[in-house]
């Protein structure tokens, strides 16, 4: 696959997203290198290790969700300087990701093996919207915590705020921590809302409002969507080579 290729399938695949986030830093390369794309690494960061990953897998471009934060400083230039060392593309995209039909919160509600999602996330009035999905036969409490804990492979937190079985479940990935996301499912009658940030508020709201908080890492609730970007690829470019690469849990544990 040429970069040209790439580019243009971008284009197909997140189609008006592309626009919507038009010049707002939220997708876009990092590092572009004009050769043959034979092998793609892909994670949800960008970070000196996952360069460094990408380079071990001989990987000729680098696919994340997420940009080198700015703030988390020193390290964007860290990670540019790696890619040009190691003659490595990269390429994110992060609000485009989120709200497309199969990103972030689509595919962790795959994960989850939701029977029906009625609402996909979405973006609009400059406001985020989580998805909505049903179980058509009703989980407990504890059987939803189990299984997200088996497919995001860490401890996940919950909070129980009612006796309901959980039939109605939003999400909104990552930093979906905002009280008015809780609200916005609550008021679409969900049982519980799955993301992967919280904060004093958001445990405060929940409580209040009589919803289930559950609560992975940033970087595990959003992987699954990466993936769903890669398959696609693979599709369409079967030569391809997928190479996943393994992210610490750094958010869930501690020594």
């Amino acid at each position: 696959m040429k970069m040209n290729d790439f580019e243009n399938l971008i284009t197909q695949l997140f189609g008006v997203w592309l626009k919507e986030f038009e010049n707002e830093g939220e997708y876009g390369f990092t590092h572009k290198v004009e050769k043959e794309i034979k092998v793609v690494a892909y994670a949800t960061n960008l970070t000196p290790e996952t360069v460094e990953k990408a380079h071990n897998s001989r990987a000729d471009l680098l696919i994340t969700h997420h940009d080198a934060w700015d703030f988390v400083y020193g390290m964007k230039e860290a990670c540019e300087a790696e890619l040009r060392k190691h003659d490595i593309s990269h390429y994110f995209t992060h609000y485009p990701l989120d709200f497309v039909e199969f990103g972030t919160s689509t595919a962790l509600f795959e994960q989850i093996k939701i029977d029906e999602i009625t609402t996909f996330s979405t973006f609009k009035d400059n406001q985020e919207f989580p998805g909505i999905g049903l179980y058509h036969k009703p989980l407990s409490f504890m059987e939803l915590k189990e299984r997200l804990e088996q497919v995001l492979g860490e401890p996940v937190k919950a909070w129980e705020n009612h006796d309901r079985p959980i039939n109605k479940v939003g999400i909104l990935t990552g930093a979906g921590n905002h009280t008015a996301l809780i609200q916005y499912a609550k008021k679409q009658d969900c049982d519980a809302y799955i993301t992967g940030e919280q904060s004093l508020y958001s445990v405060q709201y929940a409580k209040f409002a009589g919803i289930h908080l559950f609560v992975g890492s940033h970087t595990f609730t959003e992987i699954f969507g990466v993936e769903n970007l890669v398959v696609r690829m693979k599709e369409i470019y079967p030569h391809l080579k997928m190479v996943k690469i393994q992210e610490e849990h750094i958010e869930s544990y501690c020594v």
